[in-house]
């Protein structure tokens, strides 16, 4: 088992109507003046943001709008954010959305006390010593970023997708109301589920096996996941599995699954690629690469796969032939996966061959330029990181 630190300061706010208390939890973290950060049309339509707006007035709360963040944000957003909350002198920063208009709040945050470009954060160049504030009113679970370190940030100049993670970022609250993902078409809500069982498994695929504790909260939450995105794709409005997989989302990316462990997250490093060139939604994403990293580096520590396969997919154990319990469980995963309607390789998630160029290409930006590897469970060198493009093509 590994030492490990658990921080984890986010006050969640969890249930129906919890966003009526966002005036006093703004006031209780010292926000004054507010950016009202969000995505697209939808938070409007549904009537989320004047209910915000109008809640923020009640509490004498002055504040100031932000929209149009995209999925897979972009660092040109950022840098608008960051101009504006410098000439309005926004000392505080509410994202109203999903994971990507978190992770460009906390972008922004981080870039409006810098004196350099934001991105340096990105690149490795600099560390950010203070941030702005930043909460969160979660309407789309998936990323977990309203209780992460995290954020990942699309740089349109060459499509490069990087993130950037300190604990500074870390929402001060976030407000988790159930009902207001009933809407959410069934692909984002299958995407966002697979992003969650996703972070999980970069933590659970390791080869320390002695944290019994945090193996089984793993197991049980992916076992969970699983459970309830194949009830609300049946039932939209079925509010114990909405909150199930609203808080599940959380838990997967907060550290908790992580604790003791070695963590991985060369499936995501080689994802990235793939949402950063092809602007592919982040889950699918997931979905596409992971079933090939998975029979590529699976003879590493087969007896890992072999406890996935039984405790989390309900394969029958195989005790005379480990890998081929293993090879089951990965199956098993890739028929979960198209049953929500997700890929398992490229060509279903862009509908076309990825050329031998574009490999190449995404080889090189997950490699940075051939100088760093990826991954825990078995390091991945350039020559591997192309393999498997090349086995999921």
């Amino acid at each position: 088992m590994k030492d490990f630190i658990y921080y984890a300061p986010t006050e969640v706010v969890f249930g129906e109507d919890s966003e009526k208390q966002v005036a006093s939890l703004v006031k209780k973290y010292g926000g004054k003046r507010v950016l009202v950060h969000y995505g697209g049309q939808s938070a409007k339509k549904s009537g989320l943001l004047d209910n915000i707006f109008g809640l923020l007035n009640e509490g004498g709360i002055e504040f100031f709008e932000l929209g149009g963040v995209v999925p897979n944000p972009r660092l040109s957003k950022v840098r608008e954010g960051i101009a504006l909350c410098r000439e309005q002198k926004i000392d505080f920063i509410l994202a109203v959305g999903g994971g990507s208009v978190i992770d460009s709040a906390k972008a922004i945050a981080y870039g409006v006390p810098y004196n350099g470009d934001v991105w340096d954060f990105y690149l490795g160049k600099a560390t950010a010593e203070t941030c702005l504030p930043v909460a969160t009113v979660l309407t789309i679970p998936a990323a977990g970023s309203e209780m992460s370190e995290s954020s990942v940030i699309t740089n349109e100049d060459g499509d490069v997708k990087l993130g950037y993670s300190n604990n500074i970022s870390r929402p001060k609250f976030a407000i988790m109301n159930p009902v207001r993902t009933y809407t959410l078409p069934p692909y984002q809500t299958a995407a966002g589920v697979t992003d969650m069982i996703m972070h999980t498994m970069e933590r659970y695929f390791t080869h320390d096996d002695d944290m019994t504790l945090t193996d089984s909260v793993a197991e049980a939450l992916m076992r969970t996941l699983k459970d309830s995105v194949m009830e609300v794709l049946k039932n939209p409005t079925d509010y114990r599995h909405r909150a199930q997989i609203m808080w599940g989302g959380s838990i997967a990316h907060n550290g908790l699954t992580g604790c003791g462990l070695s963590d991985d997250w060369a499936t995501h490093q080689l994802e990235h690629e793939l949402s950063g060139m092809f602007d592919a939604t982040h889950g699918a994403g997931l979905a596409a690469i992971w079933p090939s990293w998975a029979r590529y580096v699976y003879k590493e520590n087969v007896s890992r796969f072999v406890r996935f396969a039984v405790n989390v997919m309900g394969v029958e154990n195989d005790f005379t032939n480990p890998e081929a319990t293993a090879l089951k469980g990965i199956e098993a995963m890739e028929e979960f996966y198209h049953a929500i309607g997700m890929p398992i390789n490229i060509h279903e998630l862009i509908g076309r061959e990825v050329t031998d160029k574009e490999i190449l290409e995404m080889v090189r930006k997950c490699s940075r330029n051939y100088t760093t590897t990826q991954g825990r469970f078995k390091v991945l060198q350039v020559e591997d990181m192309e393999a498997i493009y090349r086995m999921a093509k």
